[in-house]
Parts: C-alpha cells; structure tokens; sequence
C-alpha cells in the first residue's frame, strides 16, 4: 500500500475475481456510496442475462421503487448481452434512467443533459428500426416523457423524486 499525498495509508481497492476496481461500499436506493458497513439497497448483479422482456419488467419495477440507479444496470445489462442491432436502445434506456438518478440527486443540469441524450437516441433507433413498440415498450411516450422532465428539471429548483417521476415503459393497454 503506498501513501498518498494526503499522508494517511491508502485504502486497499476493491476487486472483483477478475481483479478489476469494483467499490464494494453499500450504496443507497439512488446509487450513492455510503460509509463501509452501513446498511444499503441490495445491488443489482452486473452480467446478468435476461430476455427483453424480463430487462423491462425488472427495470420498471426498480423505476418505481424510485431506483433508477439500479434500472440502468438492468439495462447496461441488456446492451452489453443483447444482440448488436438493440444496443443503441438499451444504452438509450440506461442514459434516461442515469439521467432521472442525477436529477433525483439533485444534479439538475447533468440530470437534463442525459435525458435529453438517451431520449435522442432512443428515438433514433427507434426510427432507424422501425420499431416504436419493441417488448411492448412505448418509445414514443418514453422519449416525450424524457424531454418533458429535461424542461421540468430546468426550471423546478430543488431534486426531483425518483418514484413519482418515473416513466412508464409499457404501452396501456
């Protein structure tokens, strides 16, 4: 261990079997570290492979426990596993869902910029696909409910909450 210029001994790093950094501190239900040994929201398992359809019901769900942190894993996961051509979805997914953690944790300006890109990317997939309704999830209601907290966030000071703004990924029915 070396010391670092603070001149305390630096912390060990966590790693994972690989070897890889991976902080093993317990986090809280927006994703934020806490102190070692305090109790944190479970975390969701990185590398998991789900059908679409389990990505969505597992991602909606996490959305409206006000856990978008936890979403964008579901959908990280998706975009990492999935076939190549839903890739750019999935990763327009896990944006909107970083972007609503970050306008959760108060961090409104971060928090629209990402909305509003995963709403843009979502939508051009969504056009290059042809798709607007791929799993029963509507796009369209996604990206305007996306673009349309981008503006709220703009202008309500304050943080928003996670739960109560969440999107709603399926399509009535």
């Amino acid at each position: 261990m070396g010391i670092p210029s603070s001149g305390r001994p630096a912390e060990p790093r966590d790693r994972d079997s690989e070897g890889r950094a991976r902080n093993a501190r317990p986090r809280d239900g927006l994703g934020r570290p806490l102190p070692y040994g305090a109790d944190g929201v479970p975390r969701q398992p990185e590398g998991v492979v789900r059908t679409p359809e389990q990505t969505v019901a597992e991602a909606q769900a996490l959305l409206d426990e006000g856990k978008p942190f936890h979403a964008h894993e579901v959908f990280e996961d998706a975009w990492k596993s999935g076939p190549e051509a839903e890739r750019a979805l999935w990763r327009g997914l896990a944006q909107l869902a970083v972007g609503l953690t970050h306008a959760a944790r108060g961090n409104v300006t971060g928090g629209a910029r990402l909305l509003r890109r995963g709403a843009g990317a979502v939508e051009e997939w969504a056009t290059a696909s042809g798709q607007r309704h791929p799993y029963g999830m509507d796009l369209t209601g996604v990206v305007a409910w996306a673009r349309g907290l981008a503006e709220a966030v703009g202008r309500e000071p304050g943080t928003v909450d996670a739960a109560e703004r969440a999107p709603r990924l399926r399509r009535a029915s």
